[in-house]
Order: structure tokens, then C-alpha cells, then sequence
């Protein structure tokens, strides 16, 4: 059970690039554009892994 405490910790290979395409992108206001995050998801690749994990995480911190 150890191991899965920290699972997120793991899944964040590249802290910050997500963030730093948003910016780029022009979708980062108070955050990242849900709209634009959601577009990125269907792509393949790493970017669109990065933003899978960014929705999954936002659902996450709304389930407490």
C-alpha cells in the first residue's frame, strides 16, 4: 500500500511543461484553459498524456 500513496508523485515525469505549452498557446489565464486542455487530451503523444493526467488530477481535488 506504500506504493500506491504516492502515485502521482510517479506520473509527473516533466513537471511544468503542460503549463509551459499553455503559455505558449496563449491558454493560460487563471489557469489552464479547460477548453484548450480538453483539446489536447485527444492528441497523441506525450502532451496528450500530460493533459489526460492534468483532467484526472482536477477530478480528483473535486471529489473532497
Amino acid at each position: 500500500m506504500a506504493g500506491k500513496k504516492r502515485w502521482i508523485k510517479g506520473a509527473i515525469s516533466r513537471p511544468g511543461t503542460l503549463r509551459a505549452a499553455a503559455k505558449r498557446a496563449g491558454a493560460l489565464r487563471d489557469g489552464i484553459s479547460p477548453s484548450w486542455l480538453k483539446s489536447q487530451a485527444k492528441a497523441p503523444g506525450r502532451r496528450g498524456k500530460q493533459a489526460r493526467l492534468a483532467i484526472t488530477l482536477k477530478s480528483l481535488n473535486r471529489r473532497k
